[in-house]
């Protein structure tokens, strides 16, 4: 939080001096009034000793943002003005980053400016969809319905993102207790268990041999694991970052089996509901298709969008390339080409999204269910193979003992 240095005088006439954190310059001036202070001067203090030293955090949470559209749009519909509402909102939310870009957009709002303009200055903070709807919003005189949309529209966006994240996340962190249980009982149980095997002299199994050889292999080249490791993440960060890169592996994704299947119904979902929501509220085709690309998160569907694009600005149908696209399943292009005859984009894209919004849930599900039995009875096999190999060995021992 900034610190001030400010002086003034005091009810009694009495000079006033000292330091205060606040989050702005005007709360630092209204706290100051409370104090029954006459501020003269007031200045932010920049040096090194008075930054607060944390992680700068780059992006406000998805969860944050959701949450403050439906409040927002909750407070407008109750018939409290924009500024009020702003000043509420960053008052309350906990977010540092948002906190202060609201206090940032009031000041704005009071010194005359469109909410559009106060917002567009950041754009890390508000996507274009919210952008361009609220625009459109103040255009029309019809915010409070706009913000409604929009709410519902983050909403739905939240929901489908959690549940594929969900549905990622699981067989992920199955598979990472996986290899860490094998690393461990490789690294310690078993090798404890050679020692004494090899004391005894038997002769052991094969399954036995063969657990017990991974494991010295294990213990000798650790290390070459790890690297291959390190490697195969550097080289996603290194594709990620190259112009191509990002096409290969969003490519790649939605070609594995299943889960391609999820993600490439999640990005038609989150590509219909926003062009749906634009032409509702009359943004142009050109410019909602800018905005789509920016939302849809997947390069596959960005490049196939620039195609329509360019289809769209010759004059041509938006489902024309689509067609041609091995992304776009042919229910959606010949819902799109209806929309397009017919003139109700609105309608059918709004149908679309409905469908596979409801479809990635149920995918979602299924992939749960099919994954849990099959990543526990690997994990299973996997440790019951290693306890069989040690126990097949042990009884024999025991045997010839008694």
């Amino acid at each position: 939080m900034p610190v001030f240095r400010y002086q003034g005088r005091d009810r009694k006439g009495d000079k006033k001096s000292g330091k205060l954190k606040a989050d702005h310059e005007k709360a630092a001036l209204e706290k100051l009034r409370e104090q029954g202070i006459a501020v003269l001067s007031i200045e932010e203090l920049n040096g090194i000793l008075y930054q607060e030293i944390e992680i700068t955090q780059k992006k406000v949470k998805h969860q944050d943002f959701v949450m403050y559209i439906r409040q927002f749009s909750t407070l407008i519909q109750a018939g409290i003005s924009i500024v009020e509402a702003t000043h509420i909102l960053a008052e309350q939310t906990d977010n540092k980053l948002l906190k202060q870009c609201l206090f940032d957009v009031e000041e704005k709002l009071k010194e005359g400016r469109s909410f559009t303009k106060a917002i567009s200055e950041h754009p890390r903070i508000f996507p274009p969809m919210f952008i361009h709807l609220v625009r459109a919003g103040e255009v029309g005189g019809n915010m409070d319905e706009i913000l409604e949309r929009l709410a519902v529209y983050f909403e739905k966006q939240y929901d489908t993102r959690k549940k594929v994240k969900a549905a990622m996340t699981y067989p992920v962190f199955i598979a990472v207790v996986s290899v860490v249980v094998l690393a461990f009982l490789l690294a310690t149980v078993v090798p404890t268990f050679a020692s004494m095997f090899e004391s005894f002299g038997a002769d052991l199994p094969f399954i036995t041999k063969l657990v017990l050889n991974s494991s010295q292999f294990f213990l000798k080249w650790w290390w070459v694991f790890v690297l291959v490791i390190v490697l195969i993440g550097a080289g996603i960060w290194y594709l990620i970052k190259k112009g191509e890169g990002q096409y290969y592996i969003d490519y790649v994704l939605l070609k594995i089996p299943v889960i391609g299947m999820i993600l490439r119904k999640a990005a038609i979902a989150r590509l219909t509901r926003t062009l749906s929501s634009l032409y509702a509220t009359s943004v142009p085709i050109l410019q909602s298709m800018e905005v789509v690309e920016k939302v849809v998160g997947n390069e596959v569907y960005i490049r196939a969008l620039q195609d329509a694009k360019e289809a769209l600005e010759k004059g041509q149908s938006m489902s024309n390339p689509l067609k041609e696209h091995w992304a776009f399943p042919s229910m959606v292009v010949q819902m799109i080409s209806t929309g397009e005859k017919t003139g109700t984009m609105e309608t059918v894209l709004g149908k679309v999204a409905d469908f596979y919004e409801a479809d990635v849930t149920h995918a979602t599900e299924q992939l749960k269910a099919l994954l849990e039995p099959v990543l526990i009875t690997f994990l299973s096999i996997v440790v019951g193979v290693i306890v069989a190999s040690i126990a097949i060995p042990m009884f024999s021992i025991f045997e010839s003992i008694q």
